[in-house]
């Protein structure tokens, strides 16, 4: 048996008015998806559990078969693994967003999609300013930066590193509070907190004149404006995949938050060139990708980001339009490549979490989702969409449970 399953990243969303009243799946052409929903079973999951924020990291934790409760100890770490950081039980990580910040309120989480070589010369002047020993920052992809408090390691010998414990920390995605004040959302919680405050406000003073900022202001691009650090933990410690399920997985991503997942998990990540986090990412480069991986893989995962930035960018054209490539270039090729194959096999097709575009942030409604494939019996043949999930006979309330609905409600083994 072969597995795919397909991430469109925050595509689930309410109408919306400049859609007609309908969501970006029920506006999208979307013929592929809709087969998958009219011959297989659509549902509901609950991928966000009680007591957690409505993230990517917890929502594919979740989607993936772990219970968060158990293996969820940050945002952070995850992306950490998939930078290639080298991280001890005692270190804490943290993911440092560069923001825009504009008369105390968020304005955009990740100051106007920054490139990666502008955020890189930002965070060095900044790290020139601020230096707490202990504390070092590796500069991402584009916003999406990481910093490491190695102040607990046994092996520190620096003798002004005061070892520093940051449970009870509270921090606060900056895309949970677009449009909102800060001065309600600062780091709290822990009595080291106010070296959080203290970075952020030493970056308006580091990046306000930065050369980098005034060239994008002179192109009428946002400046970045603070660094916005939160997402914090320490190294999560997870079974595989193959362990737990005994199948053997690969993800295609952009996004170092999966990617780190799929490290913790046993993955492999599979290098896909033009893959980005837009609209401008390479679909059918991700597509084919896959389709070539499912010759070494039981399961490969096909996460796209670009429905959840178009989300955030308030965009719902981008967002039909992302849907519909998906459609297009992912599911479709692989969808026909699975039939023309004489391997048995399932497809899992579902957002992450939703994302609203009226409020450019995340929703934990539970998301639709289909299961097509073998052994696998159509009950409520409709196209996929919001609607007609919640209107299905099927829904996970447990977020972790899915994946073993997945691969093997119906089936003996995963070999069948």
């Amino acid at each position: 048996m072969k597995y795919v399953v397909i991430i469109p990243d925050g595509a689930a969303d309410h109408p919306i008015d400049e859609l007609d009243g309908k969501t970006p799946f029920e506006a999208a052409q979307k013929p592929r998806i809709d087969r998958l929903s009219t011959e297989g079973r659509q549902g509901t999951v609950a991928t966000t559990p009680t007591g957690f924020s409505c993230g990517s990291d917890v929502c594919t934790m979740s989607l993936l078969g772990y219970d968060p409760g158990r293996y969820h100890t940050g945002r952070a770490p995850l992306e950490a693994a998939a930078m290639g950081i080298d991280l001890q039980p005692t270190d804490w990580v943290f993911r440092v967003n560069l923001v825009t910040i504009i008369n105390g309120q968020m304005q955009d989480h990740s100051a106007g999609h920054i490139t990666s070589e502008e955020s890189q010369q930002l965070l060095h002047a900044f790290a020139q300013r601020a230096d707490i020993p202990g504390l070092t920052l590796y500069p991402g992809v584009s916003y999406r930066n990481i910093m490491v408090d190695t102040s607990a390691s046994p092996h520190t010998t620096d003798p002004a590193n005061t070892p520093r414990d940051w449970s009870g920390l509270v921090t606060v995605p900056p895309h949970d509070i677009l449009g909102q004040p800060i001065v309600k959302n600062l780091p709290s919680g822990n009595k080291h907190a106010t070296i959080l405050r203290r970075m952020i406000d030493d970056s308006q003073a580091a990046f306000a004149d930065h050369e980098i900022n005034q060239t994008r202001r002179e192109l009428g691009e946002l400046p970045a404006t603070h660094v916005w650090p939160w997402g914090q933990g320490r190294t999560p410690q997870m079974p595989s995949f193959q362990e737990r399920f005994g199948l053997r997985g690969a993800m295609i991503t952009a996004v170092d938050l999966l990617a780190g997942l799929a490290h913790y998990i046993g993955w492999d990540r599979l290098d896909v060139p033009g893959q980005t986090s837009y609209h401008d990412t390479d679909y059918a480069a991700a597509g084919q990708h896959a389709i070539a991986a499912l010759q070494d893989y039981d399961l490969v995962c096909v996460h796209i980001e670009a429905p959840d930035e178009a989300s955030h960018a308030a965009d719902p054209i981008t967002k039909v339009q992302a849907i519909e490539a998906i459609d297009r270039h992912v599911v479709g090729p692989i969808h026909d490549a699975l039939e023309q194959s004489s391997d048995h096999y399932r497809v899992l097709y579902l957002p992450d979490h939703y994302t609203a575009v009226s409020t450019r942030m995340h929703d934990p409604t539970p998301v639709p989702f289909v299961v097509h494939g073998h052994q696998v019996h159509s009950v409520l043949h409709r196209p996929f969409s919001e609607r007609n999930a919640a209107d299905s006979d099927l829904h996970i309330r447990v977020g972790h449970d899915l994946m073993e609905y997945f691969l093997f409600s119906g089936c003996p083994s995963p070999t069948t």
